[in-house]
């Protein structure tokens, strides 16, 4: 029963996702240039935003320095845009610097295709390198997320400290084409609008294959309980550093796309705080949904640029606001939206009968009574794992006591 039910959960997760991509190709038919191109930003957030579920959502790794991997994609991208600027010359910042030749690291970028595959390499190869460093020294949770924060710290840093590479706190700008196509054509800008969305899909559609695979169950597994995990002879810090490298190749192609429709990438845009605000795109949509990772993405852009539109000096406030309404009445994120009305109906019958002595929870007998089901009041007083609230929770009709219905482990403890 449980499986029929998450699996009708996944198919109106599904349903979801297709009305918003739906809805994101007939953007540039129905808006403005310009907030197309803003629209075409939002979905490089999300794009980002899908790969942070990855590792956060669906294996437990929270990771505050992804800014990182997104920067370096952008910059490999960049740099190609920079050499098709200077005609083959030395990009401008190089000749302020006292360059005479283009270093021999930069050359290999005119080639588009090198530069394309620089855009997952890069990210990947030093994923790959922090992931082994700190996994398979088992360096998880909060040290993990510290760790990772500080290489945030540690790259913006070293790029303000490369002006004669790297263009300092500059960055990277000035870009007049892409493949030869002028960056400023309306068709151009079009196309590149519809390579951020068919490159949105995809990545979705390969994350959704991924989770529910095997390999997918054994992420789950690894977030509900990773010492089970390697008790039954996995080795967990392998699949950790895949999915934290899968992770870092989708930041590295979001960030390449985003460069060539911003023009623009600094280091600013690598460091701690841009990091921070793409796991609250996550937080806010709902982790471990995948399609509520893209609408938190989405939504939270969309409410920075209105807010920062109408309320220049308040702007910062304001989303702020929604965050703490999220992370307080939703901790699901927006995608607990549909649980709402069951919860409250919970703490209605909680308030009626009383709050039991000992700290104890409603009864059958008084859920029954009120015509609330157990469920709802066990996940309301958030007793449901995760991966019980991935099954449908009590809409789905669920057994709260067997969180391992949905999760990656069987009922033996190993990953299914």
């Amino acid at each position: 029963m449980e499986t029929l039910l998450s699996n009708k959960t996944q198919r109106n997760r599904l349903v979801l996702a297709a009305a918003i991509f739906i809805c994101l190709a007939v953007v540039p038919a129905v808006l403005p240039m310009f907030r197309t191109t803003l629209i075409a930003r939002f979905m490089c957030y999300a794009i980002v935003a899908l790969g942070l579920d990855m590792i956060w959502g669906y294996t437990g790794i929270m990771s505050l320095g992804h800014g990182v991997y997104f920067g370096l994609g952008a910059y490999c991208m960049a740099m190609y845009l920079k050499l098709a600027a200077s005609g083959g010359g030395l990009p401008d910042f190089m000749q302020w610097s006292g360059f005479d030749a283009l270093p021999a690291w930069w050359a290999p970028f005119a080639n588009p295709a090198f530069a394309f595959a620089m855009v997952v390499l890069v990210p990947v190869v030093v994923s790959v390198v922090v992931g082994l460093l700190t996994f398979l020294h088992n360096i998880k949770g909060v040290y993990f997320s510290i760790l990772s924060q500080a290489l945030a710290l540690i790259m913006s840093v070293l790029l303000v400290g490369s002006q004669q590479y790297t263009g300092g706190s500059n960055g990277l700008t000035d870009f007049d084409t892409i493949l030869g196509a002028p960056l400023s054509s309306p068709v151009t800008e079009v196309v590149l609008y519809y390579v951020t969305l068919v490159a949105l899909i995809a990545v979705f559609a390969l994350c959704f294959f991924l989770v529910n695979r095997r390999i997918g169950k054994i992420f789950m597994a690894i977030r509900d309980s990773e010492n089970r995990v390697r008790f039954t002879g996995y080795n967990t810090a392998v699949f950790k550093v895949f999915v934290y490298a899968f992770s870092a190749a989708v930041a590295g192609v979001a960030g390449a796309l985003y460069v060539s429709q911003v023009g623009i990438i600094t280091p600013a845009e690598v460091g701690v705080a841009p990091s921070i605000e793409m796991v609250v795109w996550v937080a806010v949509g709902g982790r471990g949904t995948l399609v509520g990772a893209v609408i938190g993405a989405l939504l939270t852009s969309g409410v920075e640029t209105f807010a920062s539109e109408t309320f220049p000096d308040l702007w910062n406030y304001v989303l702020g606001l929604v965050c703490i309404v999220v992370v307080l009445f939703l901790p699901g994120g927006l995608m607990d939206l549909p649980r709402v009305p069951a919860r409250i109906r919970a703490w209605l019958a909680r308030s009626r009968f009383g709050a039991p002595q000992g700290g104890a929870r409603l009864t059958p007998a008084m859920a029954a009574e009120e015509g609330v089901s157990v469920g709802a009041a066990l996940a309301e007083e958030d007793y449901a794992e995760p991966a019980y609230r991935d099954a449908g929770g009590d809409e789905a009709g669920g057994d709260p006591l067997a969180p391992t219905a949905a999760s990656g482990l069987d009922e033996k403890g190993g990953p299914r």
